[in-house]
């Protein structure tokens, strides 16, 4: 019985359930930014590059020639797809860039702690202040 209040507690922690919605929220972005790339940038890098698709930029290993890379992956033929490899780079680049300034953005947002308060000074030792009351008293004399 406390096996399952342990897992419970556990599972209803804050932490684990902002996580679970990190994950959720992670993979709807994760579409958001392959399509992004795969529907939006990379056409017009390939435009640029003079009509190139960066999807179907690849290099056949085998011995035998096809005329796409869909004829080929369906022969089962090994290739070297840097087209795609292309595609991911990019993708992480844009999604390392939207979480750099998501987070840069949280952070101006959060208030800034106020400084904590300077430490009491330590009390001072009997003997210092036995000698300051002997020096006080001897200025007085003299």
């Amino acid at each position: 019985m406390s096996f399952l209040r342990e897992f419970k507690e556990f599972a209803m922690r804050g932490n684990v359930v902002d996580l679970a919605v990190g994950v959720i929220i992670g993979g709807a972005f994760g579409k958001i930014v392959d399509s992004l790339v795969k529907d939006v940038i990379m056409p017009v890098v390939g435009r640029l590059m003079g009509g190139v698709d960066f999807r179907h930029l690849h290099i056949n290993l085998g011995d035998k020639t096809f005329e796409t890379l869909e004829a080929a992956e369906k022969a089962g033929a090994p290739l070297v797809k840097y087209g795609a490899f292309i595609n991911t780079t990019i993708d992480f680049i844009i999604v390392a860039f939207a979480i750099f300034v998501a987070i840069k953005a949280i952070n101006r947002l959060k208030r800034a702690e106020p400084p904590a308060p300077p430490p009491e000074p330590a009390p001072e030792p009997e003997e210092i202040k036995l000698l300051r009351e002997i020096r006080d008293s001897l200025q007085q004399r003299g």
